[in-house]
C-alpha cells in the first residue's frame, strides 16, 4: 500500500473529527478516533472512544473492518495503549487483526499506557508518527496537559460587544449574546466536568449554571471561587445542590470564622473546600491548587469558566487559560466605563500581549463565535 504524506494527514484529520464525537463521554480518558483504510484506500472500519470504561476507538474500528483489516493501515489520533486498565491493550488487537501499518499523531504522554509503538513494531507493524496534524494534536492537548502538569484544560467563555465589553457600567450583561448562542453554551455545559465561576458573578447574577433543554453527556460540578465564603444560602447554586454537585472553595484561614454559614451550606448539600492562602496574593484564593484539587478529587479534565472580569483576569494573568470561547454580539457600547473582559495586565508593546490562535469560527444568527487557543 503506497500512501502519500497528504493522504496520511487527510485520514488523521478525519480520525480527529471522529474523536470529537466522544467529547463529554470519554473523559477522563483522551478523545481518540481511528480509521482503518484498505490498500485500495477504502475506509473499511471506523470508531471513536465513546465512554470511559468501554471499548477504545481501535476496537470499534477493527470490529467494523473484520477480515478487511488484514494488510490495512490504521490511523489513530493517539498511540494505542499497551497496558491492561479498564480495558485490554489495543496493541494486541491490532497485531491480531493483521494490520500492516499504523499512523498516529501523538505518543501517549501517560507512562502507564505508553509503549504501544514499540509493541506494534515488535509485532511486525510499520508505525509512522505524524505530529503536525493540527486537528489530531488539538483533541489530545487537554489530556496531555492533565497527565504532565496535573492541571485540567481551562476553557474561558464570555460574551462581549464588538468593542470588547462584557457588561455596562452598571453591570448589566443579560443578554449580550442571542438565544442561539446561549443554547450552544448549554450544550457545552453538558460536556464538561466542571463549571467554574466567581463570587462576584454569584452575587450579581445568581446563576444556575446547568445544561438546560439540550442533550447532556455528563452533569458538571459547579465550583465557586469564594475566598470569604459569601455565597448566600438562598443562591440558586445552593438551593439546587441536592440535584447538581456544587463546591465552594474558600480560604482555609477564614473558614472557622464562618462556621455557621459553612454548616448551613453543607446542610444544603454544598461541599466546602478550604485552601491555604499564598503570600503573593493576600486575600485571594490560589487558583492553581484549586484546579489541581479538582483533578485529584474528581478526575476533572475540562473546566468551563463562566465568570466576570475579576476571575477571568486572574486566570489569564497566571497563564491558566487554554482555550477562549468568545461570543461576539453585533453591538457597540462606546462607554469607557463599561466592563472589559480582561483587566489588570500592564502592556507597553503589542509583543507583550498574550498571543492566541484562532481554531474556528461559527455563526449563530448575528452573533459570531470565535474559538481561540492560547499559544
Amino acid at each position: 500500500m503506497t500512501t502519500s504524506r497528504a493522504q496520511d494527514l487527510k485520514y488523521l484529520h478525519r480520525a480527529a473529527r471522529l474523536a470529537l464525537r466522544g467529547h463529554g463521554g470519554s473523559e477522563p480518558n483522551p478523545l481518540v478516533g481511528c480509521l482503518v483504510v484498505s490498500p485500495r484506500h477504502e475506509i473499511v472500519g471506523w470508531g471513536y472512544h465513546r465512554r470511559c470504561g468501554e471499548a477504545h476507538a481501535e476496537i470499534h474500528a477493527l470490529q467494523r473492518a473484520g477480515s478487511r483489516a488484514a494488510g490495512a493501515t490504521a490511523y489513530i489520533t493517539l498511540e494505542p495503549c499497551n497496558h491492561h486498565g479498564r480495558t485490554p491493550p489495543c496493541t494486541g488487537e491490532l497485531i491480531k487483526a493483521g494490520v500492516a501499518r499504523v499512523v498516529i499523531a501523538r505518543r501517549d504522554p501517560n507512562p502507564i499506557a505508553a509503549g504501544g509503538i514499540e509493541r506494534l513494531r515488535e509485532g511486525g507493524i510499520e508505525v509512522v508518527i505524524v505530529d503536525d496534524c493540527d486537528p489530531a494534536m488539538c483533541i489530545t492537548d487537554g489530556f496531555a496537559r492533565r497527565v504532565r502538569s496535573g492541571l485540567p484544560w481551562i476553557i474561558a467563555k464570555w460574551a462581549q460587544t464588538l468593542d470588547g465589553r462584557v457588561a455596562t457600567r452598571s453591570g448589566e450583561s443579560r443578554w449580550i449574546s442571542n438565544e442561539a448562542s446561549r443554547r450552544l453554551v448549554h450544550r457545552q455545559r453538558g460536556r464538561v466536568d466542571v463549571i467554574l465561576t466567581g463570587i462576584g458573578t454569584v452575587l450579581a447574577d445568581d446563576p444556575l449554571l446547568t445544561a438546560r433543554n439540550v442533550r447532556t453527556r455528563r452533569i458538571a460540578r459547579r465550583v465557586v471561587v469564594d475566598p470569604q465564603l459569601q455565597t448566600p444560602p438562598e443562591a440558586k447554586l445552593v438551593t439546587t445542590a441536592d440535584r447538581f454537585p456544587t463546591t465552594i472553595a474558600c480560604l482555609e484561614a477564614g473558614l472557622a470564622d464562618r462556621a455557621e454559614v459553612a454548616g448551613e451550606l453543607r446542610a444544603a448539600g454544598v461541599e466546602i473546600i478550604g485552601i491555604a492562602q499564598q503570600q503573593d496574593e493576600p486575600g485571594q484564593l490560589p487558583l492553581a491548587p484549586l484546579l489541581r484539587m479538582l483533578v485529584e478529587r474528581y478526575e476533572a479534565s475540562n473546566v468551563l469558566v463562566e465568570a466576570g472580569p475579576g476571575l477571568l483576569s486572574r486566570l489569564f494573568r497566571q497563564r491558566l487559560v487554554n482555550d477562549a470561547l468568545v461570543f461576539i454580539a453585533p453591538l457597540i457600547l462606546g462607554d469607557d466605563e463599561a466592563e472589559p473582559c480582561v483587566t489588570g495586565r500592564t502592556v507597553e508593546q503589542l509583543t507583550d500581549g498574550l498571543p492566541m490562535r484562532l481554531l474556528n469560527t461559527r455563526r449563530r444568527g448575528d452573533d459570531l463565535i470565535a474559538h481561540y487557543r492560547v499559544k
